[in-house]
C-alpha cells in the first residue's frame, strides 16, 4: 500500500478532542434527531445480552443525549415510519458489523461483501437437518415475521449453545441476507424475509466488494474522527488488507498524531474546525464505540478497559460490568453497578483522585434517575479514603 504524506500534524490532545466530538460527547447533541440520529452518526450500535442498568443499545444514546425515555429508544430503532407515510420503511436492521449491531437501514447494500463471504465460505459449528432451511423460508413466507420460538423453537436443551435446527437455519439465512431482523420483541429477534422487509431501493447486492469497503472505511473514519489502520478496521471488523485496498480512495486523509507511533487517517470534515463545546459527564457501556478497541482506548485516554463479565469472579479486578466514567473529555473512573429495587448499588468504584469525585457522583445520580432508582448505595471504593467524599458528594446532589 502506498500512503500519501500526512497533511496535518495533530497533538495527542487535539486528536482526543476530535474523537470525542466524532463520537458525540463534545458539543451540543442533536436532540431533534434523537436516537436515530445517534445511530446514523455512529453507523453502528452494538447489541449485547447483559442488562445491569439497561442493555447496551439503550446505554449508547443515553450516554450522548442524557435521560432519553427507554421505551422511546426501542421505538426509535425498531418502529417503521408512521402508518400512512410513504414509504413505510424500517429505520434499522441487525447484522454482523463490529459484533451483532443495529445498523441504519440505508447501509444494507454496503454489507453485500459480507453476505457474499458468508454464502461462499460457510463455516458452521451446528448441524443443519436436511430440508430445515427451506422449511424456515417457506414458513416465513406464509406466516410473516416470526421469532425463532414461533418458528419452532430456538434451543434443543437449556444450554445456550445448543441451537435447534430451526434456529441454525434462520441464523444462516440471516447471515446470507435471505432473512433480515428489523425488530426485536422482548429481546428476541423477529425474522422476516429480506425481500419483504428491506425497502426495494436498498434490496440488492449490486455493489462490488471495493465499493462496500470504501463506504465502511469512510463511515468508520467519520465515526472515529481520527484513527489508525487497526482502529478503522476494527470498527466494522474488516481485515487490515481490506482497509489497505480502499483507504486511499475513501475520502479520509492521512495525518500524524503525537505519540501514536503509527500512521493515522482522519475525516477531513473533523479537521475543518477545532472541537469546542460542552463535555458530557456520563457512565459508559463497556460496549460503547468510544472504547470498543482496547489499544485505542489506552492510546487516547491512558485508560485500560476490559469487560470482566466473562472473567471468573475471583479474578475480576474492577467488577462484573464496570462502566467507565467520562467527564471533561477524560476517563476518570469506573463503576460496577447493580440494581436492588429502587436502589442503584455501586458495588465497586474506582476514582482517579479527589478531583474526579464530583464527576463520578454526578454520573451516578443521573444514571440512577434514568433507571428510576431513588437511592444510591456505595459499597466498595478502591481508594478507601475517597469513599466518604464520594458519599458526601452524592448526598449534596
Amino acid at each position: 500500500m502506498t500512503t500519501a504524506p500526512p497533511t496535518t500534524d495533530l497533538s495527542a490532545d487535539e486528536a482526543r478532542r476530535i474523537v470525542l466530538r466524532a463520537q458525540g460527547f463534545l458539543g451540543t447533541p442533536d436532540r431533534r434527531a434523537g436516537v436515530r440520529g445517534v445511530l446514523r452518526h455512529l453507523g453502528a450500535v452494538q447489541l449485547d445480552t447483559i442488562s445491569v442498568l439497561a442493555r447496551s443499545h439503550e446505554l449508547i444514546p443515553y450516554a450522548r443525549l442524557g435521560a432519553v425515555g427507554r421505551k422511546s429508544v426501542e421505538a426509535a430503532y425498531w418502529t417503521t415510519s408512521p402508518l400512512g407515510a410513504s414509504p413505510d420503511r424500517p429505520h434499522a436492521f441487525e447484522y454482523w458489523s463490529h459484533a451483532a449491531c443495529i445498523l441504519p437501514i440505508e447501509e444494507w447494500p454496503h454489507f453485500a461483501f459480507r453476505r457474499r463471504a458468508y454464502r461462499s465460505r460457510p463455516h458452521w459449528n451446528h448441524q443443519l437437518p436436511d430440508g430445515t432451511y427451506d422449511q424456515v423460508i417457506k414458513q416465513l413466507r406464509t406466516e410473516g415475521p416470526l421469532t425463532a420460538t414461533e418458528l419452532g423453537g430456538a434451543k434443543k436443551t437449556s444450554e445456550w449453545w445448543d441451537w435447534s435446527g430451526t434456529k441454525v437455519a434462520v441464523e444462516r439465512a440471516l447471515m446470507y441476507g435471505e432473512v433480515v431482523c428489523v425488530e426485536r420483541r422482548g429481546w428476541k429477534r423477529v425474522y422476516d424475509l429480506a425481500e419483504r422487509a428491506v425497502p426495494a431501493d436498498l434490496l440488492h447486492d449490486e455493489l462490488d466488494d471495493a465499493e462496500c469497503l470504501r463506504r465502511l472505511v469512510r463511515l468508520a473514519g467519520q465515526a472515529l474522527g481520527v484513527g489508525t489502520r487497526a482502529d478503522i478496521a476494527d470498527y466494522h471488523r474488516l481485515k487490515g488488507d481490506q482497509v489497505d485496498a480502499v483507504i486511499a480512495d475513501s475520502g479520509l486523509v492521512p495525518v500524524t498524531v503525537e505519540g501514536w507511533g503509527k500512521p493515522a487517517w482522519a475525516d477531513p470534515a473533523a479537521l475543518e474546525t477545532a472541537p469546542r463545546g460542552r463535555h458530557r459527564t456520563t457512565l459508559l457501556s463497556p460496549f460503547d464505540s468510544l472504547i470498543w478497541e482496547r489499544a485505542r482506548t489506552e492510546r487516547i485516554f491512558g485508560f485500560t478497559h476490559r469487560l470482566e463479565a466473562y472473567v471468573p469472579k475471583p479474578k475480576r479486578v474492577h467488577g462484573y460490568f464496570a462502566m467507565p466514567v467520562l467527564a471533561g473529555g477524560r476517563l476518570v473512573g469506573r463503576v460496577d453497578p447493580a440494581r436492588e429495587g429502587g436502589t442503584l448499588v455501586a458495588r465497586q468504584v474506582t476514582v482517579d483522585g479527589p478531583k474526579a469525585v464530583p464527576a463520578v457522583a454526578q454520573a451516578l445520580v443521573e444514571a440512577a434517575s434514568w433507571v428510576d432508582c431513588t437511592d444510591i448505595r456505595v459499597e466498595r471504593v478502591d481508594s478507601p479514603d475517597l469513599r466518604e467524599p464520594l458519599v458526601k458528594a452524592l448526598a449534596d446532589l
